[in-house]
């Protein structure tokens, strides 16, 4: 009888232990954006969303916020480092205030074709940069491009470097932005993107600069006359989360989030590509006049932002510059 009992109580125990091990808690993962629902982010969203759910049983959820519902980038990327909010896909450009080595990845024209740009934030420089997040309050599950970026404006179309003269360009605030149209000869406008429409309408600034698929979403060709392919940065998200939040998950929940950036980034690009071409397409039906640029021409706008890029350079981690210069050489030999 005695043994039988040991045996119950230390069955019973095992099925306990097991029970706890296995039992996961309900969690509800906010999740911001500045785009809008029908942008390739949101879309990467939804399917990140998808998977995630159906690894963990119904346990993780993701709730999305897009549109700025939870402020712009560097509200949101406060919140995560303080605990408030657990995800975020963030600009490289907004990430450069927490590490400045990320606007390296907004230097016009070190890029020709999306698949070099891949391969740029999937290479060792890319994952040097996320290396460097945890020690900010913040964890890089990785990279989902949003295309190049081009410009737009209701004054003419630009086809060469003078083109860009006098011209109020909105810009992101950033120095690699600022300084690059300015050198273009631009008057360029830093600006928040939650005003940049009623600034367009009003006539506060000429033009903009972004991918095909923003100024769709947002309706710019209502306040924009031209559209002009300058290709000249290609914009990377990277997938953030508080790393407040992400301590709190045990080991097989953060592999969960990890698989679930791992399997939804090709969806996510192969969005991308798919809703620029139709983005495109749907800005010429609209009225928006477009104009390609011609490859000397976008090879003498690439030089008169040389001497912005060397400055800006010259102010970064050597070793993280050498790295990325070596990058940009491999990519260039290795990938069309």
């Amino acid at each position: 009888m005695r043994l039988s009992k040991i045996l119950f109580a230390a069955l019973f125990g095992g099925a306990l232990v097991a029970g706890a091990a296995s039992a996961q808690e309900e969690r509800t993962i906010r999740w911001g954006h500045l785009n809008n629902t029908d942008h390739p982010v949101s879309f990467g969203v939804q399917k990140f969303a998808e998977i995630l759910l159906a690894k963990s049983g119904g346990k993780l959820k993701i709730r999305e916020f897009a549109s700025s519902q939870l402020g712009n980038e560097l509200q949101q990327q406060s919140a995560l480092r303080g605990g408030t909010q657990e995800m975020l896909s963030a600009s490289t450009t907004s990430l450069a205030t927490v590490i400045p080595e990320f606007g390296l990845l907004d230097f016009p024209f070190i890029v020709g074709t999306t698949e070099q740009a891949q391969a740029l934030a999937r290479g060792a420089f890319g994952k040097a940069m996320i290396d460097g997040l945890p020690q900010r309050g913040l964890i890089g599950l990785g990279y989902w491009g949003l295309g190049f970026r081009n410009v737009t404006n209701s004054k003419r179309p630009v086809a060469k470097l003078e083109d860009f003269s006098g011209l109020k360009l909105r810009v992101i605030p950033n120095p690699v932005y600022l300084e690059s149209f300015s050198a273009f000869k631009a008057n360029p406008v830093p600006m928040a993107f939650g005003e940049l429409y009623s600034a367009l309408e009003t006539g506060t600034v000429d033009g903009e600069e972004n991918p095909y698929t923003v100024i769709l979403s947002n309706k710019f060709y209502e306040v924009q006359k031209y559209v002009s392919a300058t290709n000249h940065t290609y914009t990377q998200n990277i997938i953030l989360v508080s790393k407040i939040f992400w301590d709190k998950l045990t080991p097989a929940e953060q592999k969960m989030m990890q698989e679930a950036y791992d399997e939804s980034r090709d969806y996510q690009s192969e969005q991308t590509r798919l809703q620029t071409e139709k983005a495109l397409s749907e800005l010429q039906a609209k009225g928006m006049q477009y104009n390609a640029v011609a490859p000397e021409e976008l090879e003498r706008m690439r030089k008169a932002a040389q001497p912005v890029v060397d400055k800006i350079s010259a102010g970064l981690r050597p070793e993280t510059v050498k790295l990325f210069n070596a990058e940009l050489d491999r990519i260039r030999k290795e990938v069309k």
